[in-house]
């Protein structure tokens, strides 16, 4: 949704209380204190009331907004922007798009909806064929400790990010074989060890699933953790065929990076988050802002999630 179109929909914050109302309607309110889910709408008080304990949950109460003194209508402007565009937004720039006078304010919005787009896809799992590969990006460091850092693989001064990549395999006659892909994961990890990639493997890989990575011995216990683990020299013709994806999202997700003047590695992997949201909905176009908002106000609190 562009800006035009927020304003059409939104002018004031009434309209945004009914759009959220429906919204959580439609997603379904939990109760914080008994975990019921049916509920009614008080309207002099803007409030749902449990039917069954009577707890009041407000619009805000139980989402992304919850403990925010921001109006409801920021909130949407903020999302609307961050959903309008594959690129992304500094806090600075949004700020400024956002005419609002705290920068720490925008910067704590954002991030917190960041973390909502990685709870959103933490939810899922990468099946069928899945390539596994690491990629190190530099992240924000002090410039008295930066000269005395090493440069290249393996440098403080760079964060390693596992990057997983679910394709499938695509048969054209004229072309032969390619490949198609679908979802992205990245994570930010510590280490290179076997068992921080096995961890990771098991967590957000499915069990039945065709797991490709090079020859590093990295990847040497991985034949527990999946039906199938293929395995071959990265620099190879064919083994950047099977990490091709893999590939163009690290090499997407430095593009992307360069947004920012550095990314401190505290911070990091709500960037991976964002990157990987909207490149998993690439496709979504001006759906992403109702799919942003639904995400934002889903009970991810709830122990059933």
């Amino acid at each position: 949704m562009n800006i035009l179109k927020f304003y059409e929909r939104f002018p004031d914050e009434d309209s945004c209380a009914v759009y959220l109302r429906e919204q959580r309607e439609q997603q379904g309110v939990i109760c914080k204190k008994c975990g019921g889910s049916a509920h009614y709408w008080l309207c002099n008080k803007k409030m749902f009331q449990c039917k069954h304990c009577d707890f009041r949950t407000s619009l805000k109460n139980g989402t992304v907004m919850e403990n925010s003194n921001l109006p409801l209508r920021t909130w949407l402007l903020a999302i609307t922007f961050i959903s309008a565009t594959k690129k992304s937004f500094s806090a600075l720039e949004l700020q400024r798009q956002m005419g609002h006078s705290r920068y720490a304010t925008i910067f704590g919005l954002l991030h917190k909806v960041r973390e909502v787009m990685g709870k959103r896809d933490g939810l899922y799992q990468l099946e069928d064929m899945v390539e596994y590969d690491e990629a190190f990006v530099e992240k924000a460091t002090k410039s008295d400790e930066k000269q005395a850092l090493k440069k290249g693989r393996g440098s403080q001064r760079q964060a390693i990010v596992a990057t997983m990549a679910e394709s499938t395999i695509l048969e054209d006659l004229d072309t032969g074989k390619d490949k198609s892909c679908r979802y992205f994961k990245m994570k930010k990890i510590d280490d290179l060890k076997a068992k921080t990639a096995e961890k990771l493997v098991r967590d957000f890989i499915d069990k039945e699933a065709v797991l490709q990575t090079d020859e590093s011995t990295t990847y040497i216990n991985l034949e527990d953790c999946v039906d199938v683990h293929v395995h071959e020299i990265s620099s190879s013709a064919e083994g950047k065929f099977n990490l091709k994806w893999a590939h163009i999202a690290i090499s997407n997700l430095k593009s992307y990076l360069r947004t920012y003047h550095m990314v401190s590695e505290r911070k990091l992997q709500n960037y991976l988050d964002e990157f990987c949201y909207k490149l998993n909905r690439r496709y979504f176009g001006q759906k992403l802002f109702d799919r942003l908002v639904i995400a934002a106000i889903y009970p991810y609190w709830h122990n059933s999630v």
